[in-house]
């Protein structure tokens, strides 16, 4: 098989993103996140930093569509819940956690030992 017909293969079984035209996911490398947050999934995943700091605007532009207010206002949005959102789920399965400076309005990624 030669690598054109490699990845005529994959492309064919890919999966379109809900909401991210020309987004494709295979299934053996799809998460478990909400679709709408795999595109910030997908850069966590592939930072090799330890530390990604991003500002709410730059998370905005990655997912495509303006954070909700809680994410604005509330620390806990960012942290993780028990019975973990689709957002939260982003950046866990990232090896990642979630550390907000609300006035500042950024947040800071840092990967998990």
């Amino acid at each position: 098989m030669t690598i054109f017909e490699w990845a005529w293969a994959r492309w064919r079984t890919a999966t379109p993103v809900p909401g991210h035209p020309g987004a494709v996911l295979t299934e053996t490398a799809m998460p478990p996140a909400a679709a709408p947050y795999v595109p910030l999934y997908t850069y966590l995943q592939h930072r090799y930093a330890s530390n990604v700091v991003l500002t709410f605007e730059q998370v905005e532009a990655l997912l495509g569509f303006a954070l909700p207010v809680p994410a604005r206002a509330e620390r806990d949005w960012w942290s993780p819940a028990k019975d973990m959102d689709g957002h939260s789920k982003a950046w866990t399965i990232a090896r990642r956690t979630a550390t907000p400076n609300l006035m500042a309005r950024t947040v800071a990624f840092e990967r998990l030992p």
